[in-house]
């Protein structure tokens, strides 16, 4: 399956979920989330975030946000987890590439991210300490690979103080360490 139709298909339960709760505000007479006043703002590493983040923002309108740290992970898969794994342990939160401009003139802003090591990723806490959300609505969507969303909640709430945050939408869509592990069982398998 190509790379483009497996995203595609990912994001099938998210169009759905966030289609469905936009025309129920709709249809309830609630102001609809569009305009803007609303951030779609995401950080991705195999691309599955990004595909609802794009789903949402062209849904939804206003503005898309990617968030992305200054100094790039590294591109191997088992490299990214050690560093971000090494920066979950000591509480180290990177210097972003940029800062979404006038987070002050938004009500409410999506935020979407996979979860490293059980939490939330150092980015994303880099992001909520950068900008402050008193008073805004958070609705974040949060994709992970099988192991729920751990501490993200809780990191939510702490870093984002005065914040109306909403229960999340959770989606499991990692195949990244699925297949890394399939190979590496099946190269057992044949050089053992």
């Amino acid at each position: 399956m190509s790379d483009l139709s497996r995203r595609g298909l990912l994001a099938i339960p998210a169009i759905l979920a966030f289609a469905g709760t936009a025309a129920c505000a709709q249809n309830e007479g609630a102001t609809p989330m569009t305009g803007s006043k609303t951030l779609v703002a995401y950080l991705t590493r195999s691309g599955n975030t990004r595909v609802i983040a794009e789903t949402l923002h062209r849904q939804l309108g206003g503005d898309l946000f990617e968030i992305r740290p200054a100094s790039p992970y590294p591109a191997d898969y088992e490299a990214h987890v050690a560093q971000a794994t090494r920066e979950r342990d000591s509480g180290f939160e990177p210097r972003l590439a940029a800062k979404a401009e006038a987070i002050a003139g938004y009500d409410e802003i999506f935020l979407g991210f996979p979860i490293w090591g059980e939490t939330a990723p150092p980015p994303i806490r880099s992001f909520l300490k950068a900008h402050d959300l008193r008073g805004k609505t958070l609705r974040p969507f949060i994709t992970h690979g099988g192991y729920g969303v751990g501490s993200a909640p809780a990191v939510l709430t702490s870093h984002a103080p005065g914040a109306r945050i909403e229960p999340p939408f959770v989606m499991e869509a990692d195949q990244e360490r699925r297949t890394l592990n399939q190979i590496k069982s099946w190269l057992g398998q044949i050089q053992g």
